[in-house]
């Protein structure tokens, strides 16, 4: 960039005056443009001095790694909804942006983004000099295809969640909406290294949007599709790939970015028993695991060999109806759900220490946007008032909750709400499924318990879940308020104005909003000792070029 963009100095501002923290300023800042490096220098290193650590010290090269994970379909990326799914392809190909382990989103494939002054337009510079695997050069014809195509409705790319209120457009077609690109330069070839974003309405976020992991750049010649032997632009190759068994991907030695280190990084699937993983690791037949359970973490503190890594998050899950269907079509009924539940006891009960309980609106206190509201309090009385006021003066049936039968905490925390829901007169029955059948239709069962992943900034949790008729909004909620607040928030650069936004956004999600949300989680996972280079990523996710393997 040839200057800081014009909010630069107000950010400055801002933190000197302890406006903003640390670490809202290093994102916001960066975000606008500021090299991390630039940030860094104005607030102080990344603590801890990983960068310089990882500088000096040489990593050991060649080796094995087997990591025990859910080993997923991955043939079409650009839909996948499992962070595992996505561990699998980042090691093929590369996204145009990587929030790191310090929730900081750096260049990737760009080397640098300039959003303009009202924040309604984005000019993204491609790194050049980055090829295929194939030697093609990497240009930004690639980039405009993969926009498309995760933008096209018919590909059914969650990324429209993120997108929808500055990329698209809805409009009427036969009787059914539908949505396309808001305009016909919303995506600009200004060169061949050069792509522009022409918005709808000012964003802040999208350089976060570039990393959301189904958004992986992927050859256009091979029109979306992926499996082993396909072209990419990352540090490995996928020589096999067995959904339900093993992944196997081997290091090349041409990538454009550090490392690989390693000959091969293996992903195992074990299934949904966690003690074949505790059984792995303390037999040495896995180098680690991508996340651990928290029933497995006492035994796996006994092991000598492994070292332990935790990270707190915005990890949760959610209790959600269809609300298109009796009784979750009332809003009385679902907040009734929410004031049976006692989130402090449940988050305590299920994951202990180890975490936070949440609010009911999926903003987490991580989030730089968070907005603090009172703490929902347990109304056995309220709830059953608002479920005479529902029609149901002596209380419903609410049928049939679906959950995986892993990881574990997830049943207890059902079993949990349960219990407290018959207090109210609220009565429902668990469906313990394998964690396979379960993801094969989270998003359709008429009332389920969903995990979801750590997002970095909450507007980006709440355009993925809970915006009108997009992907991954599993509930059907649709409310206008909502969706207009969230499209105002999207594009509040001042703190002050952005969080009272978000406030607003609580407290519709707390009134009429499809979710029980119980807890907020700490991530943990372990590695054996020998593994190199290794940090737990927030959003669990894995980055093989980075590990190495001591003999």
């Amino acid at each position: 960039m040839a200057s800081e963009h014009i909010h630069i100095p107000r950010l400055k501002r801002e933190f000197a005056e302890k406006k903003i923290g640390r670490r809202e300023f290093l994102r916001l800042a960066t975000l606008l443009g500021l090299s991390a490096s630039a940030a860094y220098s104005y607030v102080g290193g990344p603590r801890g001095g990983r960068f310089a650590a990882r500088a000096e010290v040489a990593m050991p090269r060649g080796g094995k790694i087997r990591i025990g994970m859910k080993v997923l379909d991955v043939s079409i990326p650009h839909i996948i909804s499992r962070t595992s799914a996505s561990n699998i392809v980042r090691q093929v190909t590369d996204y145009l942006t990587m929030t790191g382990h310090d929730n900081i989103t750096k260049p990737c494939l760009l080397e640098s983004w300039a959003p303009s002054d009202d924040l309604m337009t984005w000019t993204l510079h491609l790194r050049k000099g980055v090829k295929w695997h194939n030697g093609r050069d990497f240009i930004a014809d690639d980039v405009i295809w993969n926009f498309r195509n995760v933008l096209d409705e018919e590909t059914g790319s969650s990324v429209l969640g993120l997108m929808m209120g500055y990329m698209l457009e809805e409009y009427q077609e036969g009787g059914t909406a539908r949505t396309r690109l808001w305009d016909a330069n919303a995506i600009e070839r200004l060169d061949a290294h050069t792509v522009r974003l022409n918005c709808k309405s000012p964003q802040l976020a999208v350089p976060e949007h570039l990393f959301h992991y189904p958004f992986v750049i992927l050859d256009p010649e091979e029109g979306g599709a992926f499996e082993p032997g396909s072209n990419g632009l990352g540090a490995f190759d996928l020589l096999d790939h067995q959904i339900g068994k093993v992944s196997v991907l081997k290091a090349r030695r041409d990538y454009w970015r550090d490392g690989p280190y390693l000959d091969t990084l293996e992903f195992v699937d074990l299934g949904d028993d966690p003690t074949g993983e505790i059984d792995a690791l303390a037999y040495k037949r896995l180098d680690g695991i991508d996340i651990a359970d928290i029933i497995q973490l006492e035994a796996f503190k006994l092991m000598p060999h492994l070292k332990m890594y935790e990270v707190a998050t915005a990890s949760t899950a959610v209790v959600r109806g269809k609300v298109t269907q009796v009784p979750f079509n009332d809003p009385r009924v679902r907040k009734a759900m929410r004031l049976a539940i006692d989130c402090a006891l449940t988050q305590d009960l299920v994951h202990g220490d180890r975490g936070m309980p949440a609010e009911h609106h999926h903003i987490c206190p991580v989030h730089p946007e968070y907005a603090k509201l009172p703490a929902p309090r347990q109304d056995v009385a309220m709830a059953k008032k608002l479920l005479a006021e529902a029609g149901y003066p002596n209380g419903t049936d609410i049928g049939v909750i679906d959950c995986p039968s892993t990881p574990s905490w997830q049943f207890n925390a059902v079993q949990a709400m349960v219990e407290q829901w018959r207090t109210a007169g609220i009565v429902c029955k668990i469906n313990l499924m394998s964690s396979k059948d379960f993801w094969a239709n989270w998003n359709t069962t008429r009332l389920g318990f969903t995990e979801w992943s750590h997002r970095p900034l909450g507007i980006m949790a709440l355009g993925l879940g809970y915006r009108s008729g997009v992907p991954w909004n599993e509930s059907e909620y649709s409310n206008p308020e909502f969706d207009r607040l969230l499209t105002e928030a999207e594009g509040i650069l001042d703190t002050d104005r952005r969080r009272s936004v978000m406030a607003k956004i609580g407290k519709v999600m707390q009134e009429d909003g499809p979710i029980v949300q119980p807890l907020w989680r700490s991530e943990l996972t372990f590695m054996d000792k020998r593994v190199k280079g290794f940090q737990m990523h927030p959003t669990t996710y894995i980055f093989g070029n980075e590990l190495a393997l001591d003999s």
